[in-house]
């Protein structure tokens, strides 16, 4: 079984085009979780990464070429308690 990175990434959209950055995140079928935010940030994506792939390409060639996000935001996580 291979194991997974669970990364967080927040997308900030130029106003008036957070859903269709969001169906297109959607369509892209690569999210666990997707929610749309209050605040700085108007998207949260919760993505699962395989170990071995590098995540900053990943999130380059697989969500940050979508058309109108602004600004990025990514957490990466550690081991659960």
């Amino acid at each position: 079984m291979q194991t997974m990175n669970c990364v967080f990434v927040q997308l900030r959209c130029k106003p008036g085009t957070t859903y269709e950055v969001a169906d297109e995140i959607y369509e892209r079928d690569l999210v666990s979780e997707l929610y749309s935010t209050s605040g700085e940030f108007d998207l949260l994506l919760k993505i699962y990464i395989p170990h071995d792939e590098d995540i900053g390409k990943f999130l380059s060639e697989r969500i940050l070429d979508i058309p109108h996000i602004k600004r990025s935001l990514t957490t990466l996580t550690f081991k659960a308690f």
